[in-house]
């Protein structure tokens, strides 16, 4: 078989694997999870429900794939961010903004959908990725000497993420925007007073 005829046929499984999962979707948040059904989601996707067989064992196999496929959309965005020019403290503000506003956008699902799609090891793959990505760009920010040497770069990452992650719950962009702020100063090296105040001490008892 010609290798035009091959990847066309490749690119027209892609198409079909994006319909069914954009219908999919679209069908679930307006219906919920358990209303929608494979006939309904072939009927929609305007394909046979035996093809659509061939692509997905069922409903929920078509919300993993559609999950997965957005999950590594965004560790892809996160990744190119990080590797970007700039110094280690701009890459690591452009990545915690990313992230922030990643959770923020995120869809508000039902509590079933949003047990189904954070579940499985793809997900935690993910999630690992991610922590992996931002330890090792607080580590870079260490070598500059501006993160805070009390706790170490792995940990750092994990609050990182857990204070992040609450931007799906706040009402505005500036909130996110003021979040990431706040986020990223308490991952700055803390002013060293004791030093600061020991010289002027010895400043004011000289000049007495």
């Amino acid at each position: 078989m010609p290798k035009l005829w091959n990847e066309t046929i490749e690119a027209h499984r892609h198409a079909v694997r994006d319909a069914v999962m954009e219908t999919t979707w679209a069908l679930v948040t307006e219906q919920g999870l358990t209303s929608v059904t494979m006939s309904q989601i072939a009927e929609k996707a305007g394909i046979g429900r035996a093809t659509l067989y061939k692509y997905f064992p069922d409903v929920e196999a078509i919300l993993d794939a559609w999950h997965q496929r957005h999950v590594t959309a965004h560790l892809e965005h996160l990744t190119q961010l990080r590797n970007q020019p700039g110094s280690p403290g701009e890459r690591l503000q452009a990545v915690l903004g990313a992230y922030a506003f990643i959770s923020y956008h995120r869809e508000h699902h039902g509590g079933e959908l949003s047990a189904l799609l954070h579940r499985g090891e793809n997900v935690i793959r993910a999630q690992q990725q991610l922590h992996d990505l931002i330890r090792d760009l607080l580590t870079e920010v260490a070598q500059t000497g501006e993160l805070r040497d009390d706790v170490a770069p792995d940990e750092l990452a994990s609050y990182c993420l857990h204070a992040l992650t609450a931007a799906s719950s706040l009402p505005s962009e500036a909130a996110v925007h003021r979040l990431v702020k706040v986020t990223l100063a308490g991952l700055h090296s803390p002013h060293r007073v004791p030093q600061d105040r020991e010289a002027t001490e010895q400043h004011q008892h000289h000049g007495h």
